[in-house]
């Protein structure tokens, strides 16, 4: 018998970023192929209107699946979406029956909602901000403490944040890879780093967290349909 047709690659428009890495990891550990588009977001590559066309909120990462639901293209925007998208297409990390679906979201959308925006913030005033303002220092580094405690507390009772692995844990590991840039010390919560050493070494978090910058194609390969 001849061998199964190998599905085709899903164009990965990235930047090496806590977002960016959450589409690569997802993407490893669901073992999809896929083409790297750097979109270098210091030289402003991502307000190109080739790329707005995929990611119209000028923001990585974005993808853009050949293989569609229905057959052709689709691209989404969004790290979060793309999370739950590749979940749905490869039936991996993301729970079929609602009530362990329900407590995937309630901890991916804390994550998109909570962690990132918080941990962001701490980043920008602790490390970038021109000017420093320790009201400002003061108040991401310990806003970022309270959602280490809140997973911390969450963590004491299970291995992974809905239970079992899931994309829940593929978007919050990014983030916390950063501890120190945020003003954290791990020791201080033993649950969550249990969790950060496990999810660390993993084979598929750890291939996400080395994709390649290295350009592979010289333009956007397909517009949102």
């Amino acid at each position: 018998m001849p061998a199964a047709a190998q599905p085709a690659p899903i164009d990965l428009y990235f930047w090496t970023t806590p977002n960016g890495f959450k589409a690569s990891i997802m993407l490893e550990e669901c073992e999809l192929p896929y083409t790297v588009h750097p979109v270098n977001i210091g030289k402003g590559d991502q307000f190109k209107p080739d790329f707005l066309a995929i990611s119209p909120n000028n923001r990585i990462p974005a993808i853009v699946d050949p293989d569609g639901p229905d057959g052709r293209p689709i691209s989404v925007f969004e790290s979060g979406a793309i999370l739950q998208y590749l979940g749905r297409k490869t039936g991996l990390f993301y729970p079929q029956e609602e009530r362990g679906r329900v407590e995937v979201e309630e901890w991916l959308y804390w994550q998109v909602g909570g962690l990132g925006p918080m941990a962001g913030q701490a980043h920008h005033f602790r490390l970038f901000a021109p000017e420093k303002i320790p009201y400002a220092i003061d108040r991401y580094t310990k806003e970022v403490g309270r959602l280490y405690s809140v997973m911390n507390t969450r963590l004491e009772t299970r291995e992974f944040l809905a239970g079992e692995y899931s994309i829940a844990d593929l978007a919050s590991i990014g983030w916390v890879r950063s501890y120190e840039r945020q003003g954290q010390d791990l020791a201080e919560f033993p649950n969550l780093k249990r969790w950060f050493e496990t999810m660390m070494a993993r084979p598929g978090v750890q291939r996400g967290f080395a994709a390649s910058i290295e350009p592979k194609s010289p333009e956007l390969s397909a517009a949102k349909p």
